[in-house]
Parts: structure tokens; C-alpha cells; sequence
């Protein structure tokens, strides 16, 4: 669904269009679910999240000004209903990972080269294969909360810089700074898998 969509969306729900309330929760539930099960590392939490969030907007819909900036209005409900999961969760890491522990590594000649391979040649079919989606939610599950929230909502939710950074509290240089690390510590660990052989 486009971004235009989804305002003429939120402005029939806020209409009372009975019909607009089932498309919104079959657009948006899938969306949110995806975000809190890679923010909150366990599908129950994320389970809870999602009915959480989606039973917090339809609550507070009054409150949506803009009707066209609906998607980052209701991921700043879902970002802060994650924090509150994983204040709670049983299943919250007792220890958060550095990301330098997730950077790529560098190159023993040359401290500045990254190693990191040509994906250039990698078949569309397979980079769209099931084991690489996979791989590509473990990376970004690896990530620090800080910089796994940025790349979730500006490269799987397509949010602008200005957005994700309303969302987060924080500068759009921040934003910015925190996604060029994540998609590097992201490749790296792709890059890993494709080394493997996708093992």
C-alpha cells in the first residue's frame, strides 16, 4: 500500500468507515508484528506488541493530526510499546552486543579496507531466497536497539530521515549516523552467510 493510501486510509477510519477499520489492522498488523518480533527478539513479545500497539491506536486515533503521517505515528506507538515489552520480558538479553562487536572486519595490510564480498554476482533468485531473508532479520536482530530501530524503520518501513528521527528523539544526523553503521554491521554479517555458502 502507498503512503497516499494509507492517508486516505486513516482519513476514512477516522470518518468512521467500518470497512477502512479492517483494512488498516490487514495492512498495518503484518508491519508491526515484523518490527517488534526483530526490535524484541522473541515472537511472543512481539505477539503482544502488536495487539498492544494496534489496540493503543484505535484507542488514541482522536489524537492523529496529520492524517498523512499515519505510518510513523503508529511506529512511534509500536517503538514505545517494545521498550515497555522488553522493561518486562523474561526473554530481554541480560547482556546488549556493541555494535564494534558487529562491525566489519578490516583488511590486516590496510586498516581502512573493508573486507566485504562482491555481491554483484549473486543471482536475483537467490538473494531473494527464503534463507537470505532470514539472514537479513538475524543481522539486523544482532543489532543494538539504537541502531536496529533506525534501519528498521528507514530500509523495511521506508520511513524519511525526518521521520524515523521524530520517532526516535533524536537529530536527523543521528539518524543518519546510526543507519550508515547498521548497514555496514548489516552487510558484514550477510557477507559472513555468503562466505558460508548460506550455512
Amino acid at each position: 500500500m502507498r503512503r497516499d493510501e494509507e492517508t486516505d486510509l486513516a482519513r476514512r477510519l477516522a470518518a468512521g468507515d467500518p470497512d477502512a477499520f479492517d483494512r488498516f489492522v490487514d495492512h498495518f498488523r503484518g508491519k508491526i508484528f515484523h518490527y517488534s518480533w526483530l526490535m524484541c527478539g522473541h515472537r511472543e513479545d512481539a505477539e503482544e506488541v502488536a495487539q498492544d500497539t494496534l489496540m493503543k491506536v484505535f484507542e488514541s486515533f482522536d489524537q492523529l493530526r496529520e492524517p498523512e503521517r499515519v505510518r510513523p505515528w503508529v511506529f512511534r506507538i509500536a517503538r514505545n510499546a517494545c521498550l515497555m515489552k522488553r522493561r518486562k520480558s523474561i526473554f530481554a538479553p541480560a547482556h546488549e552486543l556493541s555494535l564494534d562487536e558487529l562491525m566489519p572486519s578490516r583488511d590486516s595490510g590496510s586498516p581502512a579496507k573493508l573486507q566485504i564480498a562482491d555481491w554483484s554476482r549473486i543471482p536475483e533468485s537467490q538473494a531473494l531466497a527464503a534463507e537470505m531473508r532470514a539472514a537479513l532479520d538475524r543481522a539486523i536482530a544482532a543489532l543494538p536497539d539504537i541502531y536496529r530501530s533506525v534501519i528498521l524503520l528507514r530500509d523495511i518501513e521506508e520511513l524519511s530521515t525526518a521521520e524515523a528521527a521524530q520517532i526516535l528523539d533524536i537529530n536527523e544526523q543521528a539518524v543518519k549516523m546510526r543507519l550508515h553503521r547498521a548497514r555496514l554491521a548489516v552487510r558484514n554479517s550477510l557477507d559472513e552467510f555468503l562466505k558460508s555458502g548460506g550455512h
